[in-house]
């Protein structure tokens, strides 16, 4: 076989490889703490310079008396507690505000509240607490609304639930707009004034900390004298799926909280929904690893919000009955074996409209097409995202023609993006809709990640408008795709035994997975499974197993490769594998 590299089709930029830098003070204080001086090395190019950053012991978790409001937010729920009033608690239809339900409503009973709940369906409702919700919300005759991962810009649906005389409490993390709703409480890390440190709580991260201040709350108030307190911990599992799932920044608040969750889940005291997920996905919870959260149980539960109603994967998160949650788990299995083939299908589309598109020429991307499901533009913005590494937004009409509900508005797009370092998503959305007013019904979001609406019709407008934001605020050179790595790995450190550490340790958004360079000779390779490249590599006289997933384009005869390490077990053997991320071919 003649080894040759296929030129991209569509003009897809060269990333630039880079060694993450690491400071050396940093360095050495760790390895004087005892940390072994690879780890030392990653742990202080990652930004810790101090063992207790990694030690993720709950006992050092931010203290909840650090967020503003929620010492009120306490003395709220306590009240509604104590006069057995009804608690509502309004979801966000994605992973985040699934388990941020499940765990405002396990917790919330734990604590002895009456509590229901209620999320919108993406393709009826749209997102958060609308006055639509608010009007279905109030055939519950609730009194008090709780939103979870949302409610921070739902300044009319606050003000129809206060006309109906039902009080809100909002928890939340996402940016604010330019006005806060009028609610009886909001607890969010980034509203103004707050000083918790942790900027990057999940929605979930968030209803958590104000359970463990309703739990103090009702503590101070002697709940707890005559028997013992609940132990919120159990609920851990759910606060690092979430976590990982909604893809916040890894600091070291949030690495904690993950940590600690996926000890439950390997200690076999997951809840039964979270271990159904590990079944539905053939994995193993005794081994739960922040991949299996972000890549395996956060897609399937997603899948629900996306395709169907969120209802569903609540209910397995809630589920008590092993049997009960794996019914659901499958379910949820299913809509996400549905969901990767209309993903399948609109990426395809999207790349032959996008095949004439050159990134040179252009400092964002927007795409729409009739017909595609306003469930996954996100994950289609993230692809798209990855692929030409510009700012994507993805528009969706409001819904598919063959499920918009009679005498329902489809007068509009819905759209959700993606950024790449260097451009502030919601920013750059703000500065959009100041210079065109009516261009954004509305917009949300985060540095990152963003969500929008716009009038139909008006997609070409918004593309050049946005075009001429992001070019002002970002820096060219952002364009240009970089891959940090850890550099070269000695040889003898190609370990199992550093690969399984590796795979087990937190790692994710803000806190990357180790990945290192090296040279390699290219001894054999074949496709395996239609579409993956299985590899021999020799360095320096060493042998290496390797994978390439999703791409099985012939390697040249030599390569400088970026990789991670990969422990891989095979019919009851256990062996080291080196997971391809990037080469060049090296003449």
């Amino acid at each position: 076989m003649r080894a040759h590299r296929y030129p991209c089709p569509y003009n897809c930029p060269m990333p630039t490889i880079t060694t993450r830098p690491c400071p050396d003070q940093a360095r050495a204080a760790l390895e004087q703490s005892g940390l072994a001086p690879a780890w030392a090395r990653l742990y202080a190019a990652r930004g810790v310079d101090h063992p207790e950053q990694i030690a993720h012991r709950l006992s050092l978790l931010l203290p909840p008396a650090g967020l503003l409001h929620i010492e009120r937010a306490a003395a709220l729920l306590a009240d509604a507690i104590k006069d057995k009033k009804r608690l509502l608690i309004i979801a966000d239809y994605d992973a985040d505000g699934a388990t941020a339900c499940a765990v405002g409503v396990r917790g919330l009973r734990l604590l002895g509240a009456q509590v229901d709940y209620l999320v919108p369906n993406r393709l009826e409702h749209g997102y958060g607490l609308t006055p639509d919700i608010v009007a279905l919300a109030a055939a519950r005759q609730p009194d008090l609304i709780v939103t979870v991962d949302n409610g921070i810009a739902a300044v009319d649906g606050v003000a129809a639930a206060n006309a109906l005389g039902i009080p809100v409490l909002v928890t939340d993390h996402h940016l604010p707009g330019d006005t806060l709703p009028d609610a009886a409480c909001i607890v969010n890390p980034n509203q103004p004034h707050c000083s918790f440190a942790s900027k990057s709580l999940a929605g979930v991260g968030v209803m958590f900390y104000v359970l463990l201040a309703l739990r103090a709350e009702l503590r101070q108030r002697g709940a707890y004298a005559e028997h013992t307190e609940p132990d919120l911990r159990i609920l851990l599992d759910l606060v690092a799926l979430g976590t990982v799932a909604d893809v916040v920044r890894l600091d070291a608040n949030n690495r904690t909280l993950v940590e600690n969750g996926l000890a439950r889940m390997r200690a076999g005291k997951a809840s039964a929904g979270v271990n159904a997920l590990f079944r539905a996905a053939g994995r193993d919870p005794t081994r739960a690893t922040v991949f299996d959260l972000g890549f395996m149980l956060g897609p399937r539960l997603n899948a629900a919000g996306r395709l169907d109603d969120m209802a569903l994967g609540i209910e397995c998160l809630l589920a008590d009955d092993p049997n009960t949650a794996q019914r659901l788990a499958q379910q949820l299995d299913t809509l996400n074996r549905t969901r990767r083939d209309v993903e399948a299908d609109m990426l395809e589309e999207a790349l032959a409209i996008l095949a004439t598109f050159n990134p040179t020429d252009s400092h964002s991307l927007t795409a729409w097409q009739p017909g595609w499901h306003i469930g996954v533009i996100g994950i289609l913005a993230s692809r798209l995202k990855d692929k030409f590494h510009r700012p994507t937004i993805v528009f969706a009409s409001h819904a598919r023609l063959d499920t918009v509900p009679a005498g329902h508005n489809n007068g509009e797009l819905k759209g959700s993006g993606r950024s790449i370092p260097g451009l502030h998503l919601r920013d750059a959305l703000d500065l959009v809709d100041k210079r065109h007013p009516g261009l954004i019904n509305k917009f949300g979001g985060h540095a990152m990640a963003a969500g929008l609406s716009i009038p139909a019709g008006r997609h070409e407008a918004f593309t050049q408008a946005f075009e001429t934001v992001v070019r002002e605020l970002i820096d060219p050179a952002d364009l240009e795709g970089v891959i940090e790595t850890d550099g070269e790995l000695d040889a003898a450190a190609h370990t199992y035994e550093l690969a399984e550490q590796l795979d087990h340790a937190v790692w994710g958004q803000g806190f990357p997975a180790p990945l290192f360079t090296a040279t390699f000779d290219v001894l054999a390779q074949r496709v395996v499974g239609e579409k993956h490249l299985k590899l021999k590599l020799s360095r320096d006289g060493q042998d290496f197993e390797a994978m390439q997933f999703f791409r099985a384009d012939p390697l040249p005869s030599r390569i400088h490769a970026v990789y991670a390490l990969m422990p891989n077990e095979f019919n009851g053997q256990q062996s080291l594998q080196l997971k391809l991320q990037h080469w060049e071919p090296v003449s």
